[in-house]
């Protein structure tokens, strides 16, 4: 079983307050082990899901003052950069880790990116056969986020989302602390593989 290696430690460094602090923490202990993750997953990613994946790491350039509650390896089709496209990401906050796919509101093509999910509504209902998916786009930390049927009507309320000015989406599976210290490479390879039919219409988009 190959492990992520994350400690409780880990966890704990998202209830240091203070921006410097935390930040010292983040830059010292946690993004070291993303940086790595990113560069060992990515060709496990390429395998499973066929298509390139280049890593990247969250830097949290444009925070000075509220410390970030998470922190991440994000996964796109660019080697210079992850925001303009739809990406997965491996985060970690001081409640586990989180498997998701994600689209910002300042990522190009969101329009066209909502249009072809809600045509294939349908169709990713069906891929996912139901799974239940935590949606983290408007999540507050204090718990892990709900976890919604992922039918029809969920891909809908996504396609919805994307079409609004600030629109977004971010979705997928998380595991408490206790779960994530267990979790192992291939299960967090797998919970992408479950986003995959998402990822890949966003990708179509590129």
């Amino acid at each position: 079983m190959a492990s992520l290696g994350f400690t409780q430690n880990d966890f704990r460094i998202f209830a240091i307050e203070g921006f410097s602090a935390r930040m010292e923490q983040i830059a010292a202990r946690v993004r070291p082990r993303l940086t790595r993750l990113g560069g060992e997953l990515a060709p496990e990613l390429a395998s499973k899901l066929h298509m390139e994946f280049f890593p990247h790491v969250a830097k949290h350039m444009r925070r000075t003052v509220n410390p970030p509650a998470e922190t991440w390896a994000a996964w796109g089709p660019s080697p210079k950069g992850y925001k303009r496209y739809g990406y997965l990401a491996l985060c970690i906050s001081t409640l586990g880790l989180h498997a998701r796919v994600v689209v910002k509101s300042d990522a190009d093509n969101r329009t066209e990116m909502a249009r072809r999910i809600a045509a294939k509504s349908a169709a990713l209902a069906k891929s996912l056969r139901g799974a239940k998916v935590a949606r983290y786009d408007r999540w507050d930390f204090a718990a892990m986020p709900a976890e919604h049927a992922a039918g029809e009507e969920f891909f809908n309320q996504m396609s919805a989302a994307l079409t609004k000015k600030t629109g977004a989406i971010d979705l997928g599976f998380g595991w408490p602390v206790r779960e994530a210290l267990r979790i192992d490479r291939a299960e967090i390879i797998d919970a992408f593989g479950e986003l995959e039919p998402i990822y890949r219409i966003l990708r179509s988009v590129a």
